[in-house]
């Protein structure tokens, strides 16, 4: 992708912003010129500052590619986003079918009579209680989940360093990394239903250290042909972001600053719809500040930026409302002479599947749970029909002895 090149000459007045000013292109800048590059939006900077942006490894490059470069880059992978999304349609329906069946919300029947049962056989959320709080007790002990080995030739001052690296590390996790404990808690009673989900390993800008986060499994979309997640050439991890947060993300320089309009619909689908309506949540209608941003970790080519003949692996933030990228960043050690992309994801399976996803108890036991259940209704319909006290005559109705 070209960068766009003009050379203004340089004024003696400053320029006020009520002018309109118009300038000649220049061949050199022998008599004093300024060298400027055209950025996004059509913005100007200074050649030293683009240049210095272009080799600094982790700057965010959306801020010297003009706009023409990042609306290409945009449109191409918001539609791969889309294709991704859409191939996995029926998993996401058959998981979000499958939430029925924890029975969290009554049913009121109408069928075969009103006030039949509406009870759930509990089958596949007691499973998945009695897996979540078995490997909570294994995953996550009182004395922290780091343990360390010593791998060769163990030493006094090696024991030593790794009873230092054990206990900083528990540290981190267990009262610097405030969201740990719980998210992975609420990721062991998710994991056997959906039978995938993720941690997100990264340093959060606005918290200003280390950051595990759980990521249900439908807020990560990657490409059909996926096996695992090391060798995907593309993710997209889909976050919700408040107004706020994302403005201060631009004023720190981490994001492109523009203004970000209003918020969309949002980044609902069924899975979420069946959550919140298990829990009884509405989607607010008014006063509504969530953004939905698209972090995708994918290979590219950047003409002009990194003069490789083949695609490296970048992390590209675009606002899904307006389709404008708000950073593109290197996704590789700066001495990494083979471009290996830094993973950001941990991968959780409850079983291995035939593919990406990993089977859940939704996907193993759910035809049973949904038989039991069944099952169950009829039970309690039958002995409820047999203990009302009714009946009718029909005139006219010949009965014969007392079977009336």
């Amino acid at each position: 992708m070209a960068i766009e090149v003009q050379r203004y000459p340089k004024r003696e007045n400053p320029i006020t912003s009520e002018e309109e000013v118009v300038v000649e292109l220049e061949d050199s800048t022998d008599d004093g010129g300024v060298e400027f590059q055209v950025g996004a939006n059509g913005q100007m900077l200074p050649m030293e500052d683009a240049e210095a942006l272009e080799t600094e490894h982790n700057s965010n490059l959306a801020l010297v590619l003009d706009s023409s470069s990042l609306s290409e880059i945009s449109g191409e992978l918001i539609g791969a986003f889309e294709e991704d999304k859409e191939s996995r349609d029926e998993w996401l329906q058959t998981f979000s079918d499958g939430l029925d069946l924890l029975g969290i919300k009554s049913e009121e029947r109408d069928m075969p009579f009103p006030g039949a049962s509406g009870v759930t056989h509990p089958l596949l959320s007691e499973a998945a209680t009695q897996f979540q709080a078995q490997a909570y007790k294994e995953l996550l002990p009182a004395n922290g989940p780091v343990n360390t080995k010593v791998v060769g030739l163990d030493t006094p001052e090696i024991a030593k360093q790794s009873k230092r690296v054990k206990d900083f590390m528990n540290y981190q996790i267990t009262e610097v990394m405030e969201e740990y404990d719980p998210d992975m808690d609420s990721l062991l009673f998710y994991l056997p239903l959906a039978g995938s989900a993720f941690k997100k390993v990264y340093f959060d800008s606005l918290l200003g250290r280390a950051t595990s986060a759980f990521v249900k499994a439908e807020d990560l979309v990657v490409s059909y042909d996926t096996t695992n997640l090391e060798t995907s050439p593309r993710i997209t991890h889909v976050i919700t972001m408040t107004g706020n947060d994302i403005r201060k993300m631009q004023l720190s320089g981490v994001y492109r600053d523009f203004d970000i309009g209003s918020p969309g619909e949002g980044n609902y689908d069924e899975a979420k719809d069946k959550i919140d309506e298990l829990q009884g949540l509405s989607r607010p209608t008014s006063d509504y500040n969530e953004y939905t941003l698209l972090e995708i970790h994918v290979d590219l080519e950047l003409e002009g930026i990194d003069e490789y003949e083949f695609g490296v692996p970048y992390i590209v933030t675009i606002l899904e409302e307006s389709g404008e990228i708000l950073a593109i960043r290197r996704n590789w050690a700066m001495d990494d002479e083979l471009f290996r992309k830094k993973e950001y994801f941990v991968h959780y399976k409850f079983l291995p599947g035939l593919g990406f996803y990993g089977f859940g108890l939704i996907h193993m036991i759910g035809g049973l749970t949904k038989s039991a259940t069944s099952i169950l209704r009829q039970l309690i319909d039958a002995g409820t029909l047999s203990n009302l006290p009714a009946g009718f005559k029909a005139r006219g109705m010949r009965v014969q002895g007392e079977d009336e």
